[in-house]
């Protein structure tokens, strides 16, 4: 007579933060990233590892719908933390609301962006690849089970389908993506003080929230944001068209 197993044999080991599901695992790489710390306006100068607010964009350019959110649980440094230095042509200013009807109501109005253009000097990574580890945070009102969402995001992952195309801190610094492999994370342990948590959009402008990172074994935990009192951000107007509302 065969045994069968019993029930408790068979149930999932609870997650000690409550998620019911197992994580969704992505692995990502490309040839140049840029994490750009927002406290640094002028310059652009990475994070040395990938910030849970580059993982989620780098996700919703897979697979995204209103229903859910993605909540970013681990990002694990699958190659050595490589530098370069890049000098590439911005422009300095950020185009208003101001500036878009003035533009559309007088056809004589324009933009000229070479008066407007700056070579600006930009600290990134080279050859880096990372695996990201993500829940699906399903809202109240979504009408379909996470089960389905998660499905769709499976199926995406492992043709390598996505709604754009998925980059690396900056557009300019596309990504590949594809299922999880064996590869080890790197054997390297860091301290990385406060980091990008996420970032807010709001009419009052953009709201800022930090962590506090750290890299034990090539793995980076992404804990649960500050609170807003415990980071001190400069002042005054963060855009270029703070003024003009």
């Amino acid at each position: 007579m065969t045994s069968t197993p019993s029930r408790k044999r068979l149930a999932r080991r609870p997650d000690p933060d409550g998620w019911t599901h197992p994580d969704i695992v992505v692995e990502t790489s490309g040839a140049l990233a840029c994490f750009t710390r927002p406290e640094l306006k002028v310059e652009r100068v990475s994070y040395p590892v990938m910030t849970p607010s580059a993982a989620r964009g780098l996700l919703e350019a897979i697979f995204w719908k209103p229903q859910f959110t993605y909540v970013i649980r681990r990002i694990e440094v699958l190659k050595e933390i490589e530098w370069t230095q890049l000098r590439r042509n911005e422009v300095k200013s950020t185009i208003s609301d101001h500036q878009v009807r003035a533009l559309r109501a007088d056809p004589s109005h324009h933009y000229d962006v070479e008066r407007d253009r700056d070579q600006r000097n930009t600290v990134a990574l080279r050859d880096v690849a990372y695996r990201i580890h993500t829940q699906l945070r399903v809202h109240p009102d979504a009408g379909a089970p996470e089960a389905k969402y998660r499905d769709q995001l499976r199926r995406r992952i492992v043709r390598g389908a996505c709604f754009s195309q998925p980059f690396l801190g900056c557009r300019e610094f596309s990504a590949d993506f594809g299922p999880a492999t064996d590869r080890s994370p790197i054997p390297r342990n860091e301290e990385l003080g406060i980091m990008l948590h996420s970032i807010e959009y709001a009419d009052g402008g953009e709201r800022y929230r930090w962590f506090r990172a750290q890299l034990k074994a090539g793995v980076l935990t992404v804990e649960e944001p500050l609170p807003e009192s415990a980071v001190a951000m400069p002042s005054g107007p963060w855009r270029a068209d703070a003024g003009e509302r």
